[in-house]
């Protein structure tokens, strides 16, 4: 079975041709191709297939094995996939996920893909939700991108124990189909800092959705402009909430590490 190792500001994926088909247990491959000590590592796995009503499908799957709606993360990447190994030479693309069909402008350099900004679709906002952690209350910022997100504003996400409180907000009973974290700090009114605890995966380098859903929640309380730097540990994120529109649009990069081989 060949793969690509692909990441987007550190947020990692190993990605398959499935045009032909999909494993048979593409969750229990994940677990086993996730596994940083045992396997090729990584934040999960990404499935390049063929779609009926776009140019492609992607199909994601996290590192716990548990199936993903939309990785924007990803879907960068998935755009520098299909190009840069020939299964199309179209710039703008219409990509297939679980959360809908996203857009997808391609940012090429010397023949390769280099970026790309993705249209993330319109954020849905949900009522703030007060939640209460070891005797710590938090105040739950609730954003669909496709898939949930929990927004929570703190003065310095970088001090936190993600390891500790990520689980516990994941899995509170306040969200009972769970929920990516991002724990933010609005820097100034076009710049904001995070630290993200995905949903399946743990604390990753960067978070595309995660990105659009904090700025979302954010310049809706009037906190951000509508176009601003997101800073994550793995780099920086432009982010635009088209006013008009109501859409989200990311732009960011898109990186292969290494192509490889495992057994079946």
């Amino acid at each position: 079975m060949r793969f690509t190792k692909m990441h987007g500001l550190g947020n990692d994926y190993i990605f398959l041709n499935c045009m032909e088909g999909m494993p048979e247990d593409p969750g229990g491959l994940s677990r086993r191709l996730s596994n940083r000590h045992f396997g090729v590592g990584g934040d999960g796995i990404i499935c390049v297939c063929p779609s009926r009503r776009a140019d492609f499908r992607m199909r994601m799957f996290n590192a716990d094995g548990s199936e993903g709606a939309m990785c924007g993360n990803g879907i960068r990447c998935f755009g520098k996939y299909v190009y840069d190994k020939r299964l199309t030479d179209r710039a703008h693309l219409t990509i297939e996920t679980a959360a809908g069909d996203r857009e997808l402008a391609l940012l090429i350099g010397c023949g390769t893909v280099t970026g790309a900004v993705v249209g993330m679709g319109i954020p849905e906002l949900g009522e703030p939700t007060t939640i209460t952690i070891k005797g710590n209350t938090y105040t739950v910022y609730p954003v669909s991108m496709g898939n949930p997100h929990g927004v929570i504003e703190t003065a310095d996400p970088g001090a936190l124990k993600l390891a500790e409180l990520g689980p516990l907000v994941e899995n509170h009973p306040a969200f009972p189909g769970r929920i990516n974290v991002e724990f933010v700090r609005v820097v100034n009114r076009g710049e904001l800092r995070m630290r993200v605890w995905e949903r399946g995966s743990g604390e990753t380098m960067a978070c595309g959705t995660g990105a659009c859903a904090s700025a979302a929640a954010m310049a809706s309380q009037g906190k951000l402009n509508r176009e601003a730097v997101i800073h994550l540990a793995g780099g920086d994120l432009s982010v635009r909430w088209d006013e008009k529109t109501g859409h989200m649009f990311m732009t960011g990069p898109a990186v292969t590490v290494f192509d490889g081989e495992v057994a079946d």
